[in-house]
């Protein structure tokens, strides 16, 4: 299957978790779509430590100095599984993971290369063990607990977009 058709599979599939899908074929859309969905006065946190985080930085006028007071994340994750609409968030390389757990809105760049059919082939990508922390999220945090009553946020971001990207 080609990266093209993993994706569509992907964005069709965390669409239906309920997460906004973008498609950005360059830097300048991705830029484009970050302005459109975060609202301008929004603090944001953005680790800026990959090469789209760095693209992503002009567009975010307001940064927040942390993830835990940030209402918005952006963040390049490490994945995604094309046939759940997950995305694969890991503590590879002292990434945070609950950057993208904490703010109520979290929005994910995804890597078009970087997106598996399954979760198996995730795994099986990584060259010696995988890495300590890996938290996989599909679509905004839900809950029924309380009550049998759906919450949406109570336990993670009650938003959730992801952009995927070459």
């Amino acid at each position: 299957m080609s990266p093209n058709d993993l994706a569509d599979i992907f964005l069709s599939n965390a669409a239906k978790a309920a997460a906004g899908t973008h498609r950005a074929d360059s830097d300048d859309d991705l830029r484009e779509i970050l302005s459109r969905i975060l609202p301008a006065a929004t603090p944001v946190y953005c680790p800026g430590r990959t090469e789209k985080e760095q693209a992503a930085l002009p567009v975010l006028a307001l940064r927040a100095p942390d993830y835990a007071s940030a209402p918005a994340a952006v963040e390049e994750v490490a994945g995604a599984i094309a046939e759940t609409g997950s995305l694969v968030c890991t503590s590879a390389g002292g990434r945070e993971v609950q950057a993208g757990l904490l703010p109520a809105h979290h929005v994910a760049i995804v890597r078009r290369e970087k997106i598996f059919a399954t979760l198996d082939e995730f795994f099986s990508s990584c060259a010696a063990a995988p890495p300590t922390n890996i938290t996989l999220v599909t679509g905004p945090s839900r809950t029924a607990d309380i009550e049998l009553t759906l919450a949406i946020g109570v336990h993670g971001p009650g938003k959730l977009d992801v952009i995927v990207t070459p």
